[in-house]
């Protein structure tokens, strides 16, 4: 597979890449031979082990927040705060658990979105979906992919968004500027994606579903 080149503005992303992504909500669903779902498993084939015996997968939803700079498109990401009990400090998507309140996935995504930056609903465009995402944490999530207008205020949520940041699209597309990096975990070698970004480090399922978006989008199969 080679990389497709191709302008990182909103409406090449609409004409080019949209058609590349899941139109309908993705389907979660195992097989014997394999999980049908990216996820930390791409790099590390025991990530479904990790879960203690009798956990299930929890459901959430993230938004891939794509915003319209004119130009070219941004990436918005959230830094969360070090005081959280857990994922503390990491860079993330909006996003979170999916409660009983929510109709599905993409309010979800819409509702953390607005809880924990801000931006309203109204400025959110959803364009399409990556594959699920299952982490050895124990979630499954769904990414929303979303091309977000100008005009947003934003209020990130005390105590649990320390920082809200952009990177151009066109970074975090090239191949270039990917890796894969480790670490132990509970006694043994973890692998995952990472694309740090000057100070910034992007890994583990944030840069998985990234590293998603890159192969259906910009990707020539």
């Amino acid at each position: 597979m080679s990389p497709i080149p191709k302008p990182f503005d909103a409406a090449a992303f609409r004409a080019n890449a949209v058609p590349r992504l899941e139109a309908d909500l993705p389907q979660h669903t195992t097989s014997s031979a394999r999980l049908v779902d990216r996820g930390d498993h791409d790099l590390d084939p025991t990530a479904s082990s990790w879960l203690t015996p009798g956990e299930t997968y929890r459901e959430a939803a993230v938004l891939v927040p794509l915003v319209d700079r004119g130009s070219e498109l941004h990436v918005l990401f959230t830094q969360r705060t070090d005081e959280l009990p857990t994922h503390a400090g990491q860079i993330s998507f909006p996003g979170g658990k999916i409660d009983d309140r929510d109709a599905g996935p993409v309010a979800a995504a819409l509702r953390e979105t607005h809880e924990e930056t801000g931006i309203a609903p109204g400025f959110v465009d959803v364009v399409g979906y990556l594959d699920g995402y299952r982490t050895g944490t124990g979630y499954r999530i769904t990414p929303v992919v979303a091309i977000v207008s100008q005009g947003f205020r934003l209020l990130p949520e005390p105590g649990e968004v320390a920082e809200i940041f952009e990177v151009p699209l066109a970074f975090l597309m090239d191949a270039g500027n990917h890796r894969t990096d480790s670490m132990v975990w509970r006694g043994k070698r973890r692998h995952y994606y990472a694309m740090p970004y000057g100070e910034r480090y992007i890994w583990g399922a944030t840069a998985g579903i990234l590293r998603n978006l890159f192969e259906r989008a910009y990707l020539d199969t």
